[in-house]
């Protein structure tokens, strides 16, 4: 049976998980409207530590108008990035670009070791950021610092438990399970590195 005439009570296959040429390769870049580019660059660059990559100075017919906007990205270390886009006139970067929710489930997440963090949280507090603009919290199986960027964005930068790379493989088999639990309305808890849990670690 096609895509096409799939109905809605039968289940998409899976990718083959094996399978890297059916799976993007990595991130290329994530973007969003800045109100303050420089500020933008200042907390991207100079403290939290992501190179300014590319600048891109353009001007494109879009939507029924001339939109003139610069286009900025920092880099990461797998080759994708952070970008941003400052829009020249005012009203058209309000039309693009909605102020960002004020929930913290609403964020960004960037994976680091446990040096990186350090020097990032050093850096943060070096340059004046304080609770809330900046926290950690320890979800178990990562600790995960937090801060809000110039734009009101939340930036996670999370730090894995070392078990994770052992357990992933096991964690990855049971995730349409666990998922198809939940659904269910079975909302147990099956993380195992909160205090509390059956099978916490010691």
């Amino acid at each position: 049976m096609s895509a096409t005439t799939r109905t809605a009570e039968e289940p998409v296959q899976a990718a083959n998980p094996d399978s890297r040429a059916a799976l993007p390769s990595r991130l290329h870049h994530t973007a969003y409207v800045t109100r303050d580019l420089e500020a933008t660059r200042r907390f991207y660059e100079d403290i939290i530590g992501l190179p300014l990559i590319a600048t891109w100075c353009e001007a494109d017919q879009l939507w029924g108008a001339e939109r003139v906007y610069c286009h900025v990205f920092f880099g990461l270390a797998d080759g994708g990035a952070l970008a941003f886009f400052k829009f020249a006139d005012p009203q058209v970067e309000a039309h693009f670009g909605p102020k960002m929710p004020h929930t913290p489930f609403h964020h960004i997440a960037l994976k680091v070791d446990r040096q990186t963090q350090q020097a990032i949280e050093q850096r943060l507090q070096a340059a004046g950021y304080r609770e809330p603009q900046t926290y950690v919290h320890e979800h178990g199986y990562c600790r995960s610092l937090y801060a809000v960027d110039p734009n009101g964005m939340i930036v996670e930068f999370a730090l894995d438990r070392p078990e994770m790379a052992a357990l992933a493989a096991s964690i990855r088999a049971k995730a349409h399970a666990e998922l198809e639990r939940w659904l269910a309305g079975d909302h147990h808890s099956n993380n195992m590195f909160r205090e509390g849990h059956q099978d916490a670690p010691p």
